[in-house]
């Protein structure tokens, strides 16, 4: 399975004691390939900066743990995707899900989330 991980699924991934349950987990063990979009970066950049969310480290740092621990790779935003948000209906109302989501569909990657309105755009899913 190719996954791609919601920013939540990224950061739950590295707590090991809490998060994810047990079928996301399993999935990332198991996957052929884990991606890891530059939105979920750029969203917890924004976030922290807005006092949304508390960051205990640097986000540069947790990229790099999620490379060393699940081997994700980046995956860069292309001019594919960004149409394909386009062409998305308006489900979900957050900017950076619906980029996850046309990445998820122009990719063929199933997503890794707890956000249920992914299933809504017949996105491949493992419930986080």
């Amino acid at each position: 399975m190719r996954l791609l991980l919601d920013t939540h699924a990224a950061l739950w991934a590295l707590e090991s004691a809490k998060g994810l349950s047990r079928a996301a987990r399993k999935a990332i063990e198991e996957a052929a390939e884990i991606r890891l979009s530059v939105v979920s970066p750029w969203e917890l950049v924004i976030k922290a900066a807005l006092g949304r969310i508390e960051l205990h480290r640097p986000v540069r740092e947790i990229c790099r743990e999620l490379e060393r621990e699940f081997g994700a790779v980046e995956l860069p935003v292309s001019l594919g995707h960004v149409l394909e948000v386009g062409r998305l209906p308006h489900h979900h109302g957050d900017p950076f899900d619906r980029l996850l989501i046309a990445q998820a569909l122009v990719e063929g990657l199933t997503v890794v989330t707890r956000d249920s309105v992914f299933k809504s755009y017949g996105v491949p899913v493992v419930r986080a």
